[in-house]
């Protein structure tokens, strides 16, 4: 698609039509267009229209919100991930790799040298992270994973979406009403806080529950999902381009631009999140019509000659900069600076701890999970020694 054009128009496997942009130049200037929309249910819905009581509230978020909506509710948001802050959360992702690669060197000298990496490694550190940031219980992890992937899924069994979302929306109303009787020192407490003085004062830079409620939805998922699929799938590309580990396990210094180089050559996600016109937009020479829906293909942005050199190739020196695998334009990833942390230190201490290192199965026999959005693996088997 990138080569015969910039912009294609398709059929998805529910009957959806959407435009796919494919160029890097055309995606970058897309994600910063305002003239592409992401408050669906302000502007596309007829007059009179209510949300779902679950799945429609859930997406009251920050990629579906417009300004100044969205620029209020991610100034809120901020106030969790500011610079000083997130670099304060280094030693405690260092702790918690530390523990997860110390559990699996113990089922190694049990005998077990096989195991699956997200599973015991790149799931359970993001999600850990992020479950002490809001203030979840990390115990409830696995019930978190399964409600991200069933709602994820581009394909599943009937009303899998809505059962997922059921589940965390109950979850959360629960820990909400929790956190009220006993706040703590983390980001769901700190939000309900600035809610409820919001109430009080009537402050309009405030946020309703609902939109609380789908903050923490999209915190919560956003916060594991992409970085599991970095930690899972470089991994894998280390594996499948030995003479990069190599270089990589021989110089340190090129961990940092390496995770970008992942970032580009991995693509966590295939595509940015949806946007939509409200009016006829050119994009590369061709006219979007209004009512439409865009999809941003990241994963085919990061892969552009006209970018990149050589772009199918890892390359852990490459200066990879200027990737688009955390978005760009007003909705860049909020948990960017989080991601590369965890990635560095995962890598790191990942590559140090197990030096033998390999994959336990053919790469053939790997599967991708079904989700349009989500380039992730199914499983990761390894063997450590």
């Amino acid at each position: 698609m990138r080569a015969e054009g910039p912009v294609t128009p398709v059929l998805f496997p529910d009957g959806g039509r959407y435009w796919l942009i494919t160029r890097y130049a055309d995606v970058r200037a897309a994600l910063a267009d305002p003239r592409l929309h992401k408050d669906w249910a302000g502007k596309l819905t007829e007059p009179g229209w209510s949300p779902d009581p679950v799945m429609g509230y859930l997406s009251r978020h920050l990629l579906n919100a417009d300004p100044p909506d969205h620029t209020r509710l991610r100034r809120l948001v901020s106030r969790g991930f500011t610079a000083r802050r997130v670099a304060g959360l280094r030693p405690r992702v260092e702790a918690i790799t530390s523990a997860l690669l110390h559990e699996m060197a113990d089922r190694v000298q049990a005998g077990e040298i096989e195991m699956d990496l997200i599973e015991s490694f790149a799931f359970p550190l993001p999600v850990t992270v992020i479950c002490e940031l809001l203030g979840v219980p990390a115990g409830d992890r696995d019930s978190f994973k399964d409600w991200s992937h069933a709602m994820l899924a581009s394909v599943g069994e009937p009303g899998q979406f809505r059962d997922a979302a059921s589940s965390m929306y109950y979850y959360f109303t629960e820990l909400l009403a929790e956190k009220r009787k006993s706040p703590s020192d983390d980001l769901i407490s700190a939000l309900i806080a600035a809610r409820d003085a919001g109430d009080a004062t009537g402050s309009a830079d405030s946020l309703d529950e609902h939109e609380l409620m789908a903050m923490l939805f999209l915190l919560l998922v956003a916060g594991h999902e992409t970085t599991a699929n970095l930690i899972a799938s470089g991994t894998l590309a280390l594996l499948s381009h030995p003479a990069e580990f190599e270089r990589l396990r021989a110089d340190s210094s090129l961990l940092p631009g390496t995770v970008e180089e992942l970032l580009r050559y991995s693509n966590p996600l295939n595509h940015a999140t949806e946007r939509f016109t409200l009016e006829p937009v050119e994009i590369g020479g061709v006219t979007i019509p209004a009512r439409q829906w865009v999809l941003c293909v990241t994963s085919s942005a990061n892969r552009d000659p006209d970018r990149f050199t050589d772009p199918d190739r890892l390359d852990v020196s490459r200066d990879a900069g200027g990737h688009v695998g955390f978005g760009h334009g007003i909705h860049y990833c909020l948990g960017a600076p989080l991601a590369r942390i965890e990635g560095e230190v995962a890598f790191r201490e990942l590559l140090s701890r197990f030096p033998a290192l390999s994959l336990a199965v053919p790469e053939s026999t790997l599967r991708w999970r079904p989700s349009s959005l989500i380039h992730g693996l199914e499983t990761l088997p390894v063997r450590l020694a």
